[in-house]
């Protein structure tokens, strides 16, 4: 035997093991999985959904009675969809049903069980006009116009996505100054649960749109004065309410950052300040979470 030649038996090991370890490699670049950012959620709380699927041709899915379309990142086999869970959600375990659709015609369904805790939300009690509180007829005429207005515009969402890379705040330095779901009490009788972040800000600082998307409306409201909604795609908006001056028109495209309109003390306020909502699909989420998840750049859409 040559004096540095590796015994036959040695030999067949590492071929072994090389080949053992390009198999696992080759199996772990096709493998399909999902997983969700942030890892713990609670009622209120947005999450990015994401699916690992080479070779996908589309990718959908259901969560909690919500239809799921995802959207494939540039050059990559990672698939996403922003969705949440309503503030109103009982803590437990949810089933999350995803389905993938391969180029080559073949299919596979992927589900997990999804733990949802349940968020420490706060009460407050707050003083405001009594016309808000206990409506005349007038008022409440208006009040049911306004309903129609908004859940026809809550109607026309874009079926793909239109923001691309993380949400930021509508402010660039005001403080929030009432959490998102704070069980609040007017006038010591009317209870309700606060389905958005204020902002404190004095009148006339600009507020800008939280990501890019398109204004499906912006109009006065009674309870939410000045009021402007942004569509971000497949039921994902973010509304800014008690504006007072508009900065933009309906059907309008917007980038991240730009301004949208003015803050004010319009609708049912107790003062100048910027009451922020993230809706999707009739879910409110908390802004405050959204602003913490650290989203990928999608690409432009071609609709």
């Amino acid at each position: 035997m040559p004096k540095h030649s590796i015994p036959r038996h040695m030999l067949l090991f590492y071929i072994t093991c090389v080949l053992t370890l390009a198999q696992a490699i080759c199996q772990a670049e096709t493998t399909t999985s999902v997983r969700w950012f942030p890892e713990k959620l609670a009622n209120g709380s947005p999450c990015l959904f994401t699916v690992r699927a080479p070779g996908a041709r589309v990718v959908s899915g259901m969560w909690q009675n919500h239809k799921l379309e995802f959207t494939r990142e540039p050059e990559s086999d990672i698939w996403d969809i922003l969705a949440g869970i309503d503030i109103e959600t009982k803590p437990g375990t949810y089933p999350l049903a995803i389905s993938i659709t391969f180029t080559d015609g073949t299919s596979q369904r992927l589900d997990q069980t999804v733990s949802v805790e349940e968020a420490p939300y706060k009460s407050t009690t707050l003083s405001v006009p009594d016309k808000f509180v206990a409506p005349d007829p007038v008022a409440l005429k208006r009040i049911a116009a306004d309903r129609i207005v908004k859940e026809k515009a809550f109607a026309h969402t874009a079926s793909f996505s239109l923001w691309s890379g993380s949400f930021k705040p509508p402010l660039r330095s005001a403080p929030s100054t009432d959490s998102f779901g704070t069980r609040r009490v007017f006038n010591g009788s009317l209870a309700s649960v606060h389905r958005g972040l204020d902002y404190r800000a004095k009148k006339g600082t600009p507020v800008v749109a939280v990501n890019s998307g398109r204004i499906i409306l912006a109009r006065p409201l009674y309870y939410e004065g000045n009021c402007v909604v942004v569509d971000h795609g497949q039921g994902l908006m973010t509304l800014y309410m008690h504006l007072s001056r508009f900065k933009i028109a309906e059907g309008a495209r917007v980038k991240r950052g730009q301004i949208i309109g003015l803050s004010g003390a319009t609708g049912r306020a107790t003062g100048p300040h910027l009451h922020l909502g993230v809706r999707w699909q009739g879910a409110y989420l908390d802004a405050s979470k959204l602003f913490a998840i650290d989203l990928p750049t999608l690409p432009s859409p071609k609709h």
